[in-house]
């Protein structure tokens, strides 16, 4: 399997139509590498703008050719205050994006207090946080 160290631009969610959800890494080159696996999408989404290892597959099918992504590794020299706000600013952003699905039914069509947002959205921020950081504590050899 091929391995290259990439600069990770952006991590993408599509949802497909059987209803899974499908991951796309996109790099600084605009390459795109798939997963449908949620522990490799959460250690890109950990990667998200900086530089990452990657390890990946190619399928053939049909005329189109596929890259699956099958590890994501972020390139060590980050310090540790920099890691912590990155897996903050994920974390933040995941709970942002689920909100609508999260708050009251009606919360679509009226504006939300900034503190029941908050108080609906940080507890899925916290828990997002804790699964990146138990995944790369996971990673970590001993």
């Amino acid at each position: 399997m091929p391995e290259e160290v990439v600069n990770v631009e952006r991590v993408q969610a599509h949802k497909t139509q059987s209803g899974n959800t499908r991951f796309v890494l996109v790099d600084d080159q605009g390459r795109e590498f798939t997963t449908f696996k949620e522990p490799i999408a959460r250690q890109a989404l950990a990667a998200e703008g900086r530089r990452a290892k990657i390890t990946y597959h190619e399928q053939q099918r049909g005329q189109f050719t596929n890259v699956y992504l099958d590890a994501v590794e972020p390139v060590a020299g980050d310090n540790a205050d920099d890691t912590e706000e990155r897996i903050d600013e994920i974390a933040w952003r995941t709970a942002i994006e689920a909100a609508p699905f999260i708050l009251a039914g009606d919360a679509i069509e009226r504006e939300v207090p900034p503190e029941e947002l908050f108080e609906k959205v940080k507890p899925l921020k916290d828990l997002v946080a804790d699964d990146i950081r138990d995944d790369d504590n996971a990673a970590e050899p001993s």
